[in-house]
C-alpha cells in the first residue's frame, strides 16, 4: 500500500474478521459461557425476584408496561452501542432526543405535517450525529468529551424552546405510536422489534457492520485491511444520532409532549444496557442479543421495584449499582478473553 494513499483510496482485500468472533473462538468453558451470557441469568433471576415481590409482575399488563418502557431506553442504548463497537461513546443521545423532540413539537404544532415532522425529528438527530462523528473522526477530538459538550448544549436549547413549560402536542399523526394500540397490545414494542432486525441483519449479514466490530477492534489493522475507518467511525456516531432522533420522536408521541428535563435520568441506563449485555467499553466485541437482553434486565428491575413501592431513592441506588456491575462484568469478561 503506498504511503499516499488515504483509507478511501485502499482497495479492500477481503471481508475484515470481527473482534469477536477472534476473542471468542478457542475459548471454551463454563466460565466464559457464563459471562457471555450473563445478562440472560440475571433476568431470569430479577424477573423471578419482581414475581415473588408482587404476582402482578409475570401479569400481561405488566408485560407491557415493561416493552413499552424499553423502547425509549431501547432505542437510545443500541445507538451508544454503535460507538461502543467502535471504541468511542456517545453521551449526547440524551440532548439530541430532547432537542429533536422538541424541534418536532414546535413544527407539529405550528402546521407542519405530522410525517415532515416525523422526519424532521429524526433527520434532526442524524446531522448532530453526523457532526459529533465528524469531530471525532475526522478532527480526531475525544468522543467523551465531545459529546458530553453537546448534549450539555443541546440540553439548555430545549430549555430555550421551551422555556420552561412543556410543550404539548395534539395531533395524532404524530402522536399514534406512543399512544395507539393492536389488539391490545401498544405499538411502542413493535417500533423496537423492527429496530432489533434491521440492527441485526446490519452488524451480521453486511460489510458494513464487520466493518464496525474491525474498527473497534483494531482500526490499523482495519485500515490495512482496507476498511475505510474514517467513514465508518462517521457512520456509526451518524446511526446513533438517527436513533437517538427516533427516540425523541416515541418520547414526545408517549408523553403527547415535551419538556426541558425529558429523558434526563436514562442517559447512564442507555449506557449500562449494551455493557451489560457485553458490547465491550473496549471496542470491537458485542452482540445484538446481548443488548436486547441488557436493555430488558434494566427496565424489569425498574419495573419491579417500582411495582414494590420501593422508595425512589433505592431505585436509583439499584440502577447505579447496575452500572458498577455492569463496568465490572466488562473488566472480567476483557480479562477471561486474554
Amino acid at each position: 500500500m503506498s504511503q499516499t494513499q488515504s483509507p478511501e483510496h485502499v482497495t479492500p482485500t477481503g471481508p475484515p474478521v470481527p473482534r469477536a468472533t477472534a476473542a471468542t473462538r478457542g475459548r471454551p468453558g463454563a466460565v466464559p459461557l457464563v459471562l457471555n451470557n450473563i445478562v440472560w441469568v440475571l433476568l431470569v433471576l430479577f424477573a423471578i425476584v419482581g414475581y415473588l415481590l408482587n404476582p402482578f409482575f409475570f401479569s400481561i399488563p405488566n408485560a407491557q408496561n415493561i416493552l413499552v418502557q424499553a423502547t425509549t431506553l431501547g432505542f437510545l442504548a443500541v445507538g451508544i452501542a454503535f460507538t461502543l463497537l467502535i471504541g468511542e461513546i456517545d453521551l449526547s443521545v440524551v440532548g439530541v432526543l430532547g432537542f429533536s423532540g422538541a424541534i418536532g413539537a414546535v413544527a407539529v404544532n405550528n402546521g407542519v405535517p405530522p410525517l415532515l415532522s416525523i422526519l424532521l425529528v429524526i433527520a434532526t438527530g442524524g446531522l448532530i450525529g453526523l457532526i459529533n462523528g465528524f469531530c471525532v473522526a475526522k478532527l480526531k477530538m475525544n468522543s467523551l468529551i465531545t459529546t458530553l459538550a453537546v448534549g450539555l448544549t443541546l440540553g439548555g436549547a430545549v430549555l430555550a424552546i421551551t422555556e420552561g413549560t412543556t410543550i404539548t402536542i395534539d395531533q395524532p399523526g404524530y402522536t399514534f405510536i406512543g399512544t395507539q394500540s393492536i389488539g391490545g397490545w401498544p405499538i411502542m414494542p413493535l417500533a423496537l422489534v423492527i429496530l432489533f432486525v434491521v440492527v441485526f441483519v446490519l452488524l451480521n449479514r453486511t460489510r458494513w457492520g464487520r466493518s464496525i466490530y474491525a474498527t473497534g477492534g483494531s482500526e490499523r489493522a482495519s485500515f490495512a485491511a482496507g476498511v475505510r475507518t474514517t467513514r465508518v467511525r462517521m457512520s456509526a456516531f451518524v446511526v446513533s444520532g438517527l436513533l437517538a432522533g427516533c427516540a425523541g420522536w416515541i418520547a414526545t408521541a408517549y408523553l403527547s409532549g415535551v419538556n426541558s428535563t425529558i429523558g434526563s435520568d436514562i442517559l447512564l441506563y442507555a449506557i449500562a444496557a449494551p455493557v451489560i449485555g457485553g458490547v465491550s467499553l473496549t471496542g470491537g466485541v458485542g452482540k445484538v442479543a446481548g443488548i436486547l437482553g441488557g436493555i430488558l434486565l434494566i427496565t424489569v428491575v425498574q419495573v419491579g421495584l417500582q411495582l414494590s413501592s420501593i422508595s425512589a431513592y433505592y431505585i436509583t441506588m439499584a440502577g447505579g449499582a447496575m452500572i458498577f456491575v455492569a463496568v465490572l462484568i466488562d473488566i472480567v469478561r476483557i480479562r477471561v478473553r486474554r
